[in-house]
Parts: C-alpha cells; sequence; structure tokens
C-alpha cells in the first residue's frame, strides 16, 4: 500500500513537499498549499497517520526513503524543497543525513535530535508515560489538552480529534517512540543544502538545544525562533510562517521580526 499523496500546482516549476508532525495529517498545511499555488505542492499522510493509517510500521528511516522515492518520481527534476514540523522535521534529517541531492532548500522546525543514548532512568519515564497516556488517548479532554499545548486554533480542534480517533494505540506507541528517541544521523556534515532550521519562541527547551546542534551539524543552516509561537507555528501563525517560507526558498532576507 502506498502513501496518501495530495498534488496542487502540477504545472509551477518548483515543487515543495510538506511532511506533517506526529499524531496530525496533511491538514496541518492547509494554509501553506493556500499561499503556495504558484509551486507544486505535495502534501503526505505519513505512514500509520490520517489516510495513510494502513501504511505500517513507522520508522523515521523507512520513511525517508518513501520520501526519496516520491520526490524521484514525482517532484520536478527529481528535487525538491522540503518543509517538516516536528516528526516531519525528523524525517528531512534522516533524508538530509542519506541522500541531500535530492533537496533544493529544507526548512524544519521543533525538531528533535538527541547526541547521545537516552539514559536508563528516561526510558524508564517514557514506557511510564506511554503506558499511562495510551489508555486516554481518545478521550477529549485528554485531546483538547495537546490541542491547547500546540495553540492549535480551534477551527481545527475537530480535524485534530479525528486525526488522533484513527492512530491505533500500538502504532501510537511506536511513533512516540521513534519521535522521542531519536539521534542525529552520520552523515548530515556532508549535507550542504540551505537549511532553515527554526524554533517557536515557546518551544519546548529540548527543542531549542537541538535547533542549536543542528545548525553546528549542517554546514550551510541558518537558525531562527519565530517570536511567541509555539510548536506547531506554522497553525498558529500561518502568515509569518508563509512569510518565512517564501523568503528562504527565495533566498531573500528573512523577516527582521524572526530572533536569531
Amino acid at each position: 500500500m502506498s502513501l496518501y499523496i495530495k498534488e496542487t500546482g502540477k504545472s509551477n516549476d518548483e515543487t515543495i513537499i510538506f511532511l506533517h508532525g506526529d499524531g496530525i495529517a496533511n491538514w496541518m498545511w492547509d494554509k501553506q498549499v493556500e499561499s503556495f499555488s504558484d509551486y507544486h505542492c505535495i502534501v503526505i499522510d505519513l505512514p500509520e497517520h490520517g489516510k495513510s493509517a494502513d501504511v505500517k510500521p513507522f520508522t523515521i528511516k523507512g520513511t525517508a526513503e518513501m520520501i526519496i522515492d516520491i520526490i524521484k518520481e514525482r517532484a520536478h527534476g527529481g528535487k525538491a524543497n522540503l518543509v517538516g514540523i516536528s516528526l516531519g522535521a525528523q524525517i528531512i534529517v534522516q533524508i538530509l543525513s542519506t541522500a541531500p541531492e535530492v533537496v533544493d532548500h529544507a526548512l524544519i522546525s521543533g525538531t528533535l535530535v538527541r547526541n547521545s543514548q537516552p539514559t536508563e532512568t528516561f526510558l524508564e519515564l517514557l514506557n511510564h508515560l506511554i503506558k499511562v497516556y495510551l489508555p486516554d488517548k481518545n478521550k477529549t479532554i485528554r485531546i483538547m489538552s495537546y490541542a491547547r499545548s500546540y495553540n492549535i486554533p480551534k477551527n481545527l480542534h475537530s480535524k485534530f480529534k479525528e486525526s488522533t480517533y484513527i492512530i491505533e494505540p500500538y502504532s501510537l506507541d511506536k511513533i512516540i517512540r521513534e519521535n522521542m528517541l531519536f539521534k542525529m544521523p552520520e552523515g548530515l556534515e556532508k549535507a550542504n543544502v540551505p537549511v532553515l532550521v527554526m524554533t517557536g519562541e515557546k518551544d519546548y527547551k529540548i527543542i531549542n538545544e537541538s535547533a542549536r546542534n543542528l545548525q553546528k551539524v549542517l554546514p550551510n543552516s541558518k537558525m531562527a525562533s519565530a517570536p511567541k509561537s509555539g510548536h506547531m507555528w506554522n497553525m498558529e501563525n500561518p502568515e509569518l510562517f508563509n512569510n518565512v517560507l517564501r523568503s528562504w526558498l527565495k533566498d531573500k532576507e528573512l523577516p527582521h521580526v524572526l530572533t536569531r
């Protein structure tokens, strides 16, 4: 079974591929696809998410290989601009480490990467949190709590709830572990691709630390932060996100409102 793919603007010259965060689906990019009608846009539901729920199993490495194949088959010139937040950004990092030649520009945000193996204490805590969370994952109070923590607009809460329902508990277990244990892949120092490493100003401390580590390793990268914004800031502040992305793709000066 193949991943669910939605394409717009096939006649346009450049391709952008958008990769969503964990527990969500392609709808999180609606405001971006709408704004980038002058590009060939490809939005994808990742394995075990959304309309790709039956594509199993999810792994970051395996999904990166799938996206590389999609770029070679569908992107104009066999090369694409890649945009991802959270889990989607981790997949882009994996692609940059193994096949940077298929990437034109990249924008990654909220990217958790580890430089070392997690401690036994952390693994025990992670196991406990997953065990506590999974039985309650479909409770409205739990879903709305996560939606508020991400500052997802109220008009998108129903879509967030639907995306949560679709993911099976055993699938979510794997997805969370892939996300939380993702380690800095080898080979990034050879990825001479323009990469914008972003965070939201209100993002988690470990995300900001990861961003600094990525910026140090990626040889052709810049780092910036979106003011007054959280983890999923493309939905929270789509106008700013779209302005940043367009400036980055056009090799223009980034908006001055960003902090460096």
